[in-house]
């Protein structure tokens, strides 16, 4: 791990003590990795669904290759200064080795961090068994130790069709024994299962804004006990969402009004060219 790397792993898990939560971007490219560093976030992550998006395919099991998805997360670590953690999904594999793998690959492809889900992408049995779970986050703690990479372990239940909070907790408790660094149930319903989450857990929290019709806010987060906010795909969406209505006008009345939202291309010549 050279010494830029090292310091961004230490920035990186600084951030995730301070007075008020962490904001992280999520970017699906380097351009955009380069523009929410303009924006003023202080560390960014990458989406697989945003990733998936841009290459015209379904955000799902199987649709990202590791190779794939590890490419995409290099050229967003190598486009700014900032630390980035990477969405590793089920990590590529079922057993524990397959996760040890692909998150080494992500420590050396630079990033700083990386976040292994407990989803099968089977939806006839969705959320590995606890013990095979547990197995599969200790097997990626053990290949990332000493070398500088912040391990989240995500409990998928909420997105499985899965609305047990005990269960998620009795997860979340077991990943972090099993050595993850942050702990992560997308989905969650309100701010008092956040509230629960946060109060039984021993590691940093990070909660995702922009799933279903849940809107929290990041005050409301920070006092729920959140140590971090990550917005997922949404950002991404919201791009596809403004192309679509610009589209929606020129095919419709023929207007150009959505210029007047549109970045001016000096500014975004600016960002690429750093």
């Amino acid at each position: 791990m050279s010494d830029s790397q090292r310091e961004k792993f230490e920035r990186f898990r600084a951030m995730h003590f301070d007075e008020r939560p962490l904001l992280v971007g999520n970017a699906w490219d380097a351009g955009t990795a380069r523009l929410l560093a303009s924006a003023g976030f202080p560390a960014l992550a990458t989406t697989s669904a945003g990733y998936a998006f841009a290459h015209g395919r379904l955000d799902s099991a199987g649709a990202l290759t590791r190779d794939e998805v590890i490419a995409n997360a290099a050229e967003i670590a190598d486009a700014t200064p900032l630390p980035v953690t990477a969405d590793l999904e089920n990590g590529f594999g079922h057993s524990p080795e397959a996760c040890a793998e692909t998150v080494r690959a992500a420590c050396e492809a630079g990033l700083v961090g990386g976040s292994i889900e407990d989803a099968t992408g089977d939806a006839r049995d969705p959320v590995y068994d606890l013990d095979v779970a547990t197995d599969r986050i200790a097997a990626s703690a053990e290949a990332i130790r000493g070398r500088g990479f912040l391990l989240t372990a995500r409990a998928e239940n909420y997105l499985c069709d899965r609305p047990s909070l005990d269960d998620t907790i009795r997860r979340l408790q077991a990943y972090s024994a099993a050595g993850a660094d942050v702990l992560y149930a997308p989905g969650l319903p309100d701010l008092d299962a956040v509230r629960q989450v946060c109060a039984s857990l021993d590691k940093p929290v990070n909660v995702v804004l922009g799933i279903g019709a849940v809107r929290f806010t990041v005050s409301a987060l920070a006092e729920a006990g959140v140590a971090r906010v990550s917005v997922g795909g949404s950002l991404a969406r919201a791009a596809y969402g403004a192309v679509r209505r610009a589209a929606e006008e020129l095919l419709g009345p023929g207007t150009a009004d959505y210029l007047s939202e549109a970045m001016p291309g000096s500014e975004i010549a600016a960002l690429m060219e750093r």
